[in-house]
């Protein structure tokens, strides 16, 4: 009974508990997100060195592009033969792997290994932004919980574990992209605003949608130094220099190198053709994508890229054209497919029978995304009510980043890169009240 009292006692004098302890303990959080992945990754790292198809599963078309960097045929041949120079995936990704297969050799275990390691060290990193977000805006019990809901959150084990992407890395660095958005609200040097404008450069590098984001996340800044009377002008202006500075290279490369301007990929209505054509009976588009698709890869193989694509802008502007309310329904059905999982019945009819033969998964997978879905939206709700300064940020996020992919097809990795935002709103639907901003103390004793 005395210690019980004392315990009380305690906690109404603000000495932390031990509950308390391990949830701001973000080194145990970054810890424990870092093992799971890393044993996960122990039992389930042979599906992405898969050889088959020459070892297609292992990154796809940036392991070929990777390939053919360290064989020494430049940034080219994203397919299954020497098809010259590409601007199908942007270069950042793809550099780090071929500075792996450099060491670690082309498509062996070991730079599977270690490229997939990486991909759950990008991870479990995204612990720490996401525990300062929910800090800043809902107080240390949000950003505690939230980054112990990362640590053990069921799509982000998924992604860096089985499968070798750009999505970790992406989401790493959109995450401190948002951190960093709503910290600029307090007075910050241009060196800051300079760092800012590289950290978006990198990450559109990496994965170039992001980039939607830029003007409502910047301008949401812009408004918010508006109204404190602050200057906005010249620390936008040094951020979009220094932007434009990291991915002018690239920029500059591919206008070398295809007489054209591409400012990241040139495969955007190869994604716009992938998503709306007569195939519908199920989200996964594979049937129609080049690489699985003899007939598309031979017309890749005649046309050239710059060629082919223009060729699959022609045919998917004539299939919107002639069929608008069933490209209609399939946007309609995407939107519904990214927040739910869910695109249509078992062919049976049946509930009890898996969607996908490949995905066994999905019933279990759509109850989980349609309950993080409900309670994201309770948190964004419970925002704007309680801090609609705050929430906008998040809101803009959840209606801006998904756009592309409502127009072209879905996965639940294409959304990968806000997952952290809508975990944070999930844990503020759940913990209640939320507290106030989070004292310099605080942060020195959690790190």
């Amino acid at each position: 009974m005395i210690f019980r009292m004392n315990q009380r006692s305690a906690a109404q004098a603000g000495t932390p508990g031990r509950f308390q302890r391990i949830r701001d303990s973000l080194p145990l959080a970054f810890a424990v997100a870092l093992g799971i992945r890393l044993l996960v990754l122990a039992f389930q790292y042979q599906g992405a060195l898969n050889p088959a198809r020459d070892h297609w599963a292992f990154g796809y078309e940036g392991g070929r592009i990777a390939r053919a960097m360290v064989l020494g045929r430049g940034y080219s041949d994203p397919l299954f033969a020497e098809t010259g120079p590409t601007a199908i995936a942007a270069p950042l990704y793809m550099l780090l792997m071929a500075g792996v297969f450099k060491v670690f050799g082309i498509y062996t275990t070991v730079s599977g290994l270690v490229i997939l390691s990486l991909d759950c060290l990008f991870s479990a990193l995204t612990c720490l932004p996401i525990y300062f977000i929910g800090c800043e805006s809902f107080g240390a019990a949000v950003g505690g919980w939230a980054a112990w809901a990362w640590a053990l959150f069921p799509f982000s084990i998924f992604h860096s574990t089985q499968l070798i992407s750009d999505v970790c890395l992406a989401t790493l660095l959109l995450t401190c992209i948002f951190l960093t958005t709503l910290r600029f609200e307090r007075p910050a040097p241009l060196a800051a605003w300079a760092g800012f404008g590289l950290l978006w450069g990198i990450t559109a590098l990496d994965n170039p949608s992001v980039l939607s984001l830029l003007p409502f996340l910047c301008g949401w800044v812009c408004y918010r130094l508006h109204r404190q009377g602050r200057a906005w002008r010249m620390p936008v202006t040094v951020a979009g220099l220094a932007l434009v500075l990291v991915i002018s290279p690239w920029v500059a490369r591919n206008y070398h190198v295809f007489h054209r301007f591409i400012p990241f990929r040139d495969n955007f209505w190869q994604n716009i053709y992938i998503g709306n054509n007569a195939d519908s009976l199920h989200f996964n588009w594979a049937a129609s994508h080049t690489a699985t698709t003899p007939e598309e890869m031979e017309e890749f193989y005649r046309l050239g890229e710059l060629g082919f694509m223009a060729k699959k802008r022609e045919q998917a502007i004539e299939f919107i054209r002639s069929h608008p309310r069933f490209v209609a329904c399939l946007t309609l059905r995407r939107i519904v497919q990214t927040w739910t999982r869910f695109w249509s019945l078992p062919a049976g009819g049946r509930l009890d029978e898996t969607f996908d033969p490949d995905e066994p998964f999905d019933p279990a997978a759509i109850i989980f995304c349609t309950g993080l879905t409900v309670l994201s939206l309770t948190g964004l709700w419970r925002a704007f009510a309680l801090h609609s300064t705050v929430a906008w940020p998040y809101a803009l996020a959840l209606l801006v980043f998904p756009l592309i992919y409502y127009l072209t097809n879905t996965f639940e990795r294409y959304r990968h890169p806000i997952d952290p935002e809508i975990v944070i709103l999930a844990v503020y639907a759940i913990t209640g009240r939320a507290g106030g901003p989070v004292r310099e103390e605080h942060v020195k004793r959690v790190c």
